[in-house]
């Protein structure tokens, strides 16, 4: 008898066991958390210029265990930051998004219009509404974060982090958890009443430390001795910006400290700017308890110096190296954070760029590279052009993203037809040696443009955001305002082709050459998770990646 209820007692621990495991293998898998790097600014190249500097758990632990894209770029134009971060994270562009740059003009009311800039929101964490009142409300399409919270019946958390408003906004999208920026005013991260309307304790815990300060209270100096900068151009370039004080743009840069007092924005430009970002981005993890169960959560992150000392330096400045120096160190440590708290292979990580960065206009002209600036003057010329055709002044109401804006409360009270007077400003644009096209907005399908510019053209007009006239200047040309340091904005490979890694759960390891999309980062993580594509998604998922 004892024998029988034995058997019988093995059977049902077997059935209960074979259950188990079935049930089991019918869960459905996906990673703890989801982390989003985009580095702002950054060209392709950077991974491969410094990569001999760089140590073995930053950016080489991403090459060397996870898969590198080594032809992704922009399928648009301008290539700007708004524009970039919502590109990756919706699969979309421009024309269907609806963020048609960092600003745009409005063609009705002739206003300028910020990206996420909202008067019916309240500032949180600030009292300052020109940099608090921010929200996703002019993004048309949903994020893939946005899809991750409606597959999880909003279960998975979302967390946006950057320096500025838009790159933590636009991420995280319409429905996250927070969404929060750094605060020039008062030294501290902040957010809107989009979100909440009281900043997490965990958020004021972290603007308690007084970090910032900490961190610029030492200067700015190189990380290696300067004469190992062989990658860079001497200190002291004639093409670099001057930093705070600074009365030349040299190393060390002893009065940060002093200068961040005087304008808490001077850390933007440091790589201190990234390494307060990514303590910000450990506490939200800790704080929200991001990658804590099996419910798929996503930090989206900014690291937004890099763009800010291109800006100021641009890309061949020793500077510029020091802060990826520096930033390959706060990665290869952020790293080391979600591996013991989160478990290292429990994560996904895909690291990328908004857009690249061109030379500066002195770096080639010293090196005998065709440059120049492209459209100085030109707005003034082509007003005084249309004045004496049309006899109307300031027909022009602004030049933006490389496009023209026209008046149209002018053209209405002077009875001036679009047409005529798009089709003049095109003739006498077309004049301009800097101009390589000028062409309508209307009529770009029918230009005799070579592809990809005229796609790219396309893919970037919204209908109702965009200028009249798109404007494609000559190779290495820079807009007037970057007589130091550089800036991007157009189709070419330096401001184009941008980095692509995934690593961590669920990636293949390897590296391919064939050529890929911005648009394709969304739908890639889309079908990792087995979620919905962002609803104006019109990439599609790197199979290679994945495995499937």
């Amino acid at each position: 008898m004892l024998r029988k209820i034995s058997i019988a007692g093995a059977a049902l621990l077997s059935v209960i066991t074979i259950n188990a495991q079935k049930n089991k293998n019918s869960q459905l898998e996906r990673p703890k958390l989801v982390v989003g790097l985009v580095v702002d600014q950054m060209r392709w190249d950077y991974l491969y210029r410094f990569y001999d500097k760089y140590g073995n758990d930053g950016f080489k632990r991403l090459l060397n265990t996870g898969y590198s894209l080594n032809n992704v770029h922009i399928p648009y134009v301008p290539t700007i930051t708004a524009l970039g971060h919502t590109c990756i994270y919706t699969g979309s562009v421009p024309a269907i998004h609806g963020i048609a740059g960092n600003d745009w003009t409005d063609k009705e009311t002739g206003k300028n219009v910020y990206c996420t800039a909202d008067d019916s929101v309240q500032p949180v964490g600030t009292t300052n509404a020109k940099i608090g009142s921010h929200s996703p409300k002019n993004l048309w399409s949903t994020t893939v974060t946005d899809e991750l919270r409606l597959a999880t019946n909003f279960q998975g958390k979302v967390i946006g982090v950057s320096l500025k408003d838009r790159a933590s906004i636009l991420p995280a999208g319409h429905t996250p958890n927070g969404a929060f920026w750094f605060d020039d005013s008062t030294g501290n991260f902040i957010t809107s009443s989009w979100y909440m309307n009281d900043l997490p304790q965990w958020v004021k815990s972290f603007n308690g430390q007084n970090l910032p300060e900490k961190l610029v209270a030492n200067g700015w100096n190189t990380l290696l001795p300067i004469n190992q900068y062989t990658e860079s151009s001497p200190d002291n370039s004639s093409w670099e910006g001057l930093l705070g004080s600074a009365k030349t743009p040299v190393f060390p840069y002893s009065n940060l400290a002093q200068d961040y007092q005087t304008k808490k924005d001077n850390i933007r430009y440091t790589p201190f700017g990234n390494t307060l970002t990514l303590k910000l981005a450990e506490a939200s993890v800790d704080g929200e308890k991001l990658g804590g169960d099996n419910i798929t959560d996503f930090l989206a992150i900014n690291l937004a110096s890099t763009d800010y000392a291109g800006h100021k330096f641009g890309p061949n400045s020793i500077e510029v190296e020091d802060v990826y120096l520096r930033l390959d160190q706060d990665l290869a440590q952020f790293f080391s954070y979600l591996d013991s708290k989160v478990g290292k292979g429990e994560y996904t990580v895909f690291l990328s760029a908004d857009h690249g960065g061109a030379h500066s206009v002195g770096f080639l002209k010293e090196h005998k590279i065709t440059t120049g600036f492209f459209g100085e003057g030109m707005e003034k010329d082509i007003n005084q052009k249309l004045k004496d055709k049309f006899g109307v002044d300031k027909l022009i109401n602004a030049v933006d993203n490389y496009q023209i804006y026209f008046d149209r409360k002018l053209m209405q009270d002077n009875k001036i037809e679009l047409d005529d007077l798009r089709d003049f400003t095109i003739r006498e644009l077309q004049k301009d040696p800097t101009v390589l096209y000028a062409v309508s907005v209307d009529e770009v399908q029918e230009a005799t443009i070579p592809e990809p510019i005229k796609q790219r053209i396309i893919n970037g007009i919204n209908r109702q955001r965009s200028g009249d006239i798109q404007l494609i200047s000559h190779d290495s040309m820079l807009p007037p305002y970057s007589k130091t340091g550089t800036t991007h904005s157009v189709w070419n490979s330096y401001d184009s082709h941008i980095p692509l890694i995934f690593m961590g759960w669920g990636i293949q390891k390897g590296e391919s050459n064939k050529a890929y999309n911005m648009t394709d980062i969304a739908p890639t993580v889309s079908s990792l998770l087995k979620i919905q594509f962002p609803s104006g998604n019109v990439g599609n998922p790197i199979t290679e990646v994945i495995g499937r």
